[in-house]
């Protein structure tokens, strides 16, 4: 349990810049106390302890603003910058050394039972805002941009943004470095298009010239 506190915190300490000491991370940050409380809960859900580990989880969301069901399944490493309004689903699984910024859901899309929430791999980033709705994976070392709202599965290593979420890069399977979210220089999906459509429009305009020039001739 010791050996996985101080994992947590020392995610906290490599990844937030204003993080000064581990008393520090260890007393006043409101991620690291969502995952502490979520670690108990969760064996009381597994052990059936269904009221107990509900009323544990509705505790912590009082004391951090950070919602996780008692039933997902969070690993080690994980980063909850901020973390007010972050939602955690009873069927979603987190990886280990996940970043995760304030307003996040990791939610389902209906009523149905079973798997109705999403997994994400190791080393997934996801920015403020973004929602990551229904039972698909994320792989690996992937990034959701802020205010993203993802809807279909994430191959290993790729970047999304938009509503719906589009994929606007995928990497070569290697780790990137996601200790900071940029959320500046990040590829803009419409933007891309609208460029496609530029350079379309002017090749044509060039074809209608050139066709008029002929005529003229």
């Amino acid at each position: 349990m010791f050996n996985g506190l101080k994992q947590d915190i020392a995610a906290v300490r490599q990844r937030d810049p204003a993080a000064r000491s581990n008393l520090e991370v260890l007393l006043l940050y409101s991620g690291l106390h969502a995952l502490m409380l979520h670690r108990p809960a969760h064996w009381l859900y597994q052990h059936k302890r269904f009221f107990l580990a509900r009323f544990l989880s509705q505790f912590a969301r009082f004391l951090t603003g950070i919602e996780i069901h008692p039933g997902a399944q969070m690993g080690r490493g994980i980063l909850i910058d901020h973390g007010t309004g972050v939602v955690i689903g009873e069927t979603a699984v987190v990886g280990d050394g996940c970043t995760i910024y304030q307003g996040v859901t990791l939610g389902g899309t209906g009523k149905d039972k079973g798997k109705r929430h999403p997994t994400l791999g190791k080393n997934v980033l996801v920015g403020a805002g973004a929602k990551i709705l229904g039972p698909f994976t994320v792989g690996d070392n992937c990034k959701v941009a802020a205010g993203a709202v993802l809807l279909k599965a994430l191959d290993e290593g790729c970047t999304a943004v938009g509503v719906p979420a589009k994929t606007v890069r995928c990497g070569d399977g290697s780790r990137p470095d996601n200790s900071l979210l940029d959320q500046v220089h990040i590829p803009d999906p419409v933007a891309q298009e609208l460029n496609r459509l530029n350079a379309r429009i002017a090749e044509l305009e060039e074809h209608l010239a050139r066709l008029e020039e002929r005529s003229s001739s």
